[in-house]
């Protein structure tokens, strides 16, 4: 896997004269925060994929839009590539730097600006971490919905650029769901207002286009989310099964009754021992898999559901299904789901989380695959999972200490995802392609498809300045990786413009 940049695959980049920039950006922004010694741009050399480093040229950390616009309009005329950076949680690598590029930091937009209970709305800047907006709004009996595992770090701007989605949102839906309107900056400085705190905006849906675009489009600056009612109940119920593939049927199964959770998660054995070890959940260690169905809504409806819910377990073959007794069974039941990832980290050195999504009635086959993967490579995976909407999380263990580990990790994530296409599903459902995946991005797309991708970016960013080498990968790079076929010399449709 080539994750960092490679201008031979991912097309040169203009010289950049750092001393140049620095000077330049001093002298236009005295009063900004830009770090260029090497102890103070190390911590951001990577973002949660920490298995690949670049240190960032410079690193600037501005607080108004002002500086923004100011810092853009300097680097295009400079020629410097930018790249954006939330709260550096992302696991894509979406947030690396480059060596020659300034690492534009948002986390100083940290501001609530605007909470309307009567609309049901919150106005935030990028950097405002996802809790803090349920935080500030619980006072009022709402929430923000998305709740990503690392909601009490992760900002709601690297939320929108990875559109990202959490254990609820088979019920409630992904960032782009929940998110009313936008407010971004172009390279060139221009501002843009995207979307509409009302049920529609005029032109076309550019507010769903921001919602995944993963920096290269513009810089967010304001966010307007909607917030939701708490739910009047909340009853979560554990199934576990002596069995991986009766567990992903019984996804499906529930879901073929016509109830849809508020949540549904699922884990292997291996994540369950991590989790309990780690958490003191309550799991059932001996379960080769655990089902989490969180069922929400009015009182007498979770009851009627509940009883719905254990009858088709049952007859999916679950062998002890529990209901959490109180609100502190039902926290610590996700408190164990929540903390899966770090809980499995203790079980290696370093583990590969990986982000695909399949048809739900994919689940015991590509849970197969995974297994078959595995065995053959001699690396652990521990499988944790959105099972409601078919998102898989495989933890790949491995030691990058020992040679080739690191890359046998790699192959095994690109052939986990390459099966998540083949069974019809897709190499992202909420970390984003970043570095990560852009190989895979060849063999989920056609090569007139990726040239669309370019023309779209182009549209945004005609330079190529704005997370270069991220997300789409050139025409060359999918030759190179062997997705696409390479006939006497030519790739497929050459009368198509190459970006």
């Amino acid at each position: 896997m080539n994750i960092l940049f490679d201008e031979r695959l991912d097309g040169p980049l203009p010289a950049v004269d750092a001393a140049t920039t620095f000077e330049r950006l001093r002298a236009a922004l005295p009063g900004m925060t830009l770090l260029h010694r090497d102890e103070d741009r190390r911590p951001f050399e990577c973002d949660g994929l920490s298995a690949y480093r670049v240190m960032p040229m410079l690193v600037a950390l501005p607080e108004t839009v002002a500086q923004v616009v100011t810092l853009l309009r300097t680097c295009r005329e400079l020629r410097v590539p930018v790249v954006t950076r939330g709260a550096g949680t992302g696991l894509s690598g979406g947030a690396l730097p480059l060596e020659q590029g300034v690492l534009l930091v948002m986390s100083r937009f940290d501001r609530i600006l605007e909470l309307d209970p009567d609309a049901r709305i919150a106005r935030v800047q990028p950097g405002v971490r996802n809790l803090a907006i349920s935080e500030a709004a619980a006072a009022y009996g709402l929430y923000y919905a998305p709740d990503p595992s690392s909601q009490i770090a992760c900002s709601i701007g690297g939320n929108v650029a990875e559109n990202a989605g959490g254990v609820h949102c088979l019920k409630y839906g992904l960032t782009v769901h929940n998110v009313l309107a936008v407010e971004a900056i172009t390279l060139e400085g221009e501002r843009l207002a995207l979307g509409s705190a009302a049920l529609d905006a005029p032109g076309y849906d550019l507010l769903a286009l921001f919602n995944g675009s993963e920096g290269m489009l513009g810089i967010i600056t304001e966010v307007t989310v909607k917030l939701l009612p708490r739910p009047e109940s909340a009853k979560v119920i554990l199934a576990s099964f002596d069995d991986v593939e009766k567990a992903g049927r019984a996804v499906g199964d529930i879901i073929a009754a016509g109830i849809i959770p508020g949540g549904l998660e699922m884990m292997d054995n291996l994540a369950i021992r991590a989790a309990e070890d780690f958490i003191h959940a309550g799991y059932p260690v001996e379960a080769q898999a655990i089902l989490l169905c969180e069922l929400d809504g009015v009182e007498a409806d979770v009851a009627d559901e509940c009883q719905r819910v254990r009858e088709v377990l049952a007859q999916a073959g679950a062998t002890d299904i529990v209901l959490a007794r109180d609100d502190a069974e039902r926290a610590r039941f996700w408190a164990g789901r929540k903390n899966a990832f770090p809980a499995v980290g203790r079980l290696a050195p370093d583990y590969y989380c990986m982000d695909g999504t399949i048809p739900r009635r994919e689940l015991p086959r590509v849970l197969k695959g995974i297994a078959a993967l595995s065995a053959e490579s001699g690396l652990a995976v521990a499988n944790v999972f959105h099972a409601g909407d078919g998102n898989m999380h495989p933890l790949i263990l491995f030691d990058a200490n020992r040679p080739g580990e690191l890359e046998r990790a790699e192959r095994v994530g690109a052939r986990i995802l390459e099966l998540c296409v083949e069974v019809g599903g897709s190499i992202t459902g909420e970390h984003g392609v970043g570095r990560e995946k852009i190989n895979q991005m060849c063999t989920q797309f056609r090569p007139d498809e990726i040239t669309v991708f370019h023309a779209v970016k182009a549209a945004f960013d005609p330079d190529r300045m704005l997370n270069p080498g991220k997300n789409i990968p050139t025409l060359a790079r999918c030759a190179e990786y062997g997705a696409m076929h390479v006939h006497n010399n030519r790739l497929p449709h050459p009368e198509l413009p190459r970006f």
